[in-house]
């Protein structure tokens, strides 16, 4: 009888060993793989009005990376002022940008940029997004993460989670005269020290979302 409840034992743990190998592969190749899968293998579209996020978690927590440009050209930046909402009877995403910024410029000429947000796990790699500058760096060749094409021609990343892709709908200049808050108005006039001209609000029609599979 005990040599038959060692055998059980014994074939147990090798169950178990053999189980918790089988998930760490399985782990593995997930993450591997992740890199050499298409587009439409990693995500699902859906309508705006089917995102379940919350707003004010989704951009002030999670933090939105801003893309533009094409495959052989674009720049991301991490950015965590912005909404959602409804412009001219349109999904809209709003943002707020220094007038320096890089990816405005880019954004400004093909009138097209996704909004994306990942899982936490990559929150050290979207804050570098916001470390520096695209325009004179090879920013976007250090960055761990995949760049992907989306089916309209516009960029995000296979990690995300959720991207928003956006048309251009307007620029506006923020005027430092028009906010009523001290506070408010002391950071329009110091973002102008810095870039000689005032921030941006960017509004974009959404056009397409897609979450992870």
């Amino acid at each position: 009888m005990k040599k038959l409840f060692a055998l059980f034992t014994i074939l147990f743990c090798m169950s178990c060993v053999n189980q918790e190998k089988k998930s760490a592969d399985t782990q593995n190749a997930e993450s591997k793989n992740i890199k050499d899968m298409s587009f439409e293998e990693l995500f699902t579209g859906i309508s705006a009005e089917e995102i379940g996020d919350n707003v004010f978690k989704l951009v002030g927590k999670d933090i939105t990376v801003i893309t533009s440009g094409n495959e052989s050209d674009f720049n991301s930046m991490a950015a965590s002022w912005g909404g959602m909402g409804i412009l001219f009877n349109k999904p809209t995403a709003w943002c707020m940008l220094r007038a320096n910024r890089y990816t405005l410029e880019i954004i400004k000429r093909e009138h097209t940029y996704t909004l994306s947000y990942f899982p936490e796990e990559f929150k050290e790699q979207v804050l570098f997004f916001g470390s520096k500058s695209g325009r004179n760096t090879n920013k976007m060749k250090e960055t761990t993460l995949t760049p992907v094409q989306t089916p309209s021609g516009n960029m995000t990343y296979k990690e995300a989670r959720l991207t928003l892709e956006c048309k251009l709908t307007e620029i506006t200049t923020a005027n430092p005269d028009d906010f009523l808050n001290q506070e408010d108005k002391d950071f329009i006039l110091g973002g102008f020290e810095e870039a000689k001209e005032y921030h941006k609000l960017v509004f974009g029609e959404i056009t397409n979302v897609w979450i992870k599979k």
